[in-house]
């Protein structure tokens, strides 16, 4: 009898030996539990179900529109479909106005959907909050820059944050502040390069970055931005291959297919022993009216 092994989930403490080895942490966004399995297979350390799935999952306009229930939904298909990375769930807008109502809402992301740590939006006017999480035991990952859950406190346009003096040294004293809090990590999401590189080297904890640079000690990239699906790639992203084109043309030749009556062909197809069905339609002869045994058929079968 053989023994089974289970590969161990990658944990905050691993995150933090790859960062203090100098291994640049690769981070993709998932949603779902086959391309969750996929990621997981690729060897991708840091999965974060983001919230960004409401508008490139949902079809929502904004992530501001994204439930706790979606949310909790989302992270337990990724953690299903992983072993070994470490899933990092969003906590969505509204769901951590409060110290309390964050570790009753981080708790049920770490006891109910199986997630391994949280993430939220600030850096000083959240400080107080990663603390009461990081104490109750909750692993946290910052997120300053832009934070889109306040994109209409940002005045509604994606835009980089930190290119002039007073914003600069905003994003510093959130860094800090998120930080001395005690969260893992922290994503710089659309910062200067030269201020994310600056931030990277100074802080603690490893900076995960998204449209700021390649100075910070890792990348995260939104997954259809990867794959190549949607209709507008940002400037920060990078497609690695036309998902998008590949599907539109497997799915021409499905419909060419259908249209034609190539598919589905023998391969796909399932046949039954002759007399089987002979016998389902009325061909045994006690089924015949003139048998005196007949056996009574169903005509409307």
């Amino acid at each position: 009898m053989s023994a089974t092994t289970s590969t161990p989930r990658l944990t905050v403490a691993d995150i933090m030996r790859l960062y203090a080895d100098g291994v640049p942490i690769p981070t993709l966004t998932a949603y779902d539990y086959p391309m969750a399995r996929i990621l997981d297979e690729a060897g991708i350390p840091l999965l974060l179900v983001g919230d960004s799935l409401g508008q490139v999952i949902l079809g929502y306009e904004s992530t501001v529109r994204v439930s706790m229930d979606e949310m909790l939904h989302h992270t337990r298909a990724v953690v299903r479909g992983t072993q070994r990375a470490l899933i990092v769930a969003d906590l969505p807008f509204l769901s951590y106005a409060t110290p309390e109502e964050a570790l009753h809402n981080a708790g049920r992301f770490m006891r109910d959907a199986g997630a391994g740590a949280v993430k939220l939006e600030g850096g000083v006017r959240s400080a107080r909050i990663i603390e009461t999480l990081v104490r109750a035991g909750i692993p946290v990952m910052g997120h300053i820059g832009w934070t889109p859950q306040a994109v209409y406190g940002m005045g509604g346009k994606t835009r980089v944050q930190g290119k002039d003096r007073d914003r600069a040294r905003s994003i510093v004293a959130d860094a800090l502040a998120v930080q001395e809090a005690g969260a893992f990590s922290v994503v710089l999401e659309l910062v200067p390069e030269q201020l994310a590189t600056q931030l990277t080297e100074r802080l603690r904890i490893p900076t995960i970055g998204i449209g700021a640079g390649p100075g910070c000690s890792g990348q995260i990239q939104v997954l259809t931005d990867v794959l190549g699906l949607g209709t507008f790639i940002p400037r920060h992203a990078k497609p690695f291959i036309d998902l998008q084109g590949l599907i539109t043309g497997a799915i021409a030749d499905f419909a060419d297919e259908v249209r034609t009556g190539s598919f589905p062909g023998p391969a796909q197809t399932v046949r039954m022993d002759e007399t089987v069905l002979s016998d389902v339609l009325g061909g045994n002869p006690l089924d015949h009216a003139e048998s005196p045994v007949s056996i009574p058929l169903d005509r409307d079968l």
